[in-house]
């Protein structure tokens, strides 16, 4: 069997890997093998945390749309039944922004919420 030489191929390889370990402590920055393995292992997280993070803001905003819905008297999903029934389309995002930044605004939704539902 003839013998191949993998230079150019193989060093590239450890160059991508070393490059994407840039910044890591220690031997995870400087070591191929366990540059790979921390850089295998950081990819898997940053995949699986990219989907958390989409449920870890909704989360967010329905803590935020739930306090301060309660100060206008209404439960948080009595609030989101109420903008359903009034056909108000502001998605969890935008009502948690403005619970936060404008909250007279809110009260002004929060109103609208409770005329339609009927109590």
């Amino acid at each position: 069997m003839v013998r191949v030489k993998r230079g150019n191929v193989a060093r590239k390889r450890r160059k991508k890997i070393l490059k994407l370990a840039k910044g890591f402590r220690g031997s995870h920055s400087k070591l191929f093998t366990a540059a790979n393995q921390q850089v295998m292992k950081a990819l898997r997280n940053a995949y699986r945390h990219r989907r958390t993070k989409k449920r870890d803001f909704r989360s967010l905003w329905i803590v935020r749309i739930n306090a301060q819905a309660r100060t206008e008297g209404l439960s948080y999903s009595r609030l989101i039944d109420g903008l359903h029934k009034a056909d108000v389309a502001l998605n969890r995002k935008m009502l948690a922004q403005l619970a936060v930044t404008d909250p007279e605004a809110f009260a002004e939704v929060a109103r609208v919420a409770k005329s339609a539902r009927p109590v």
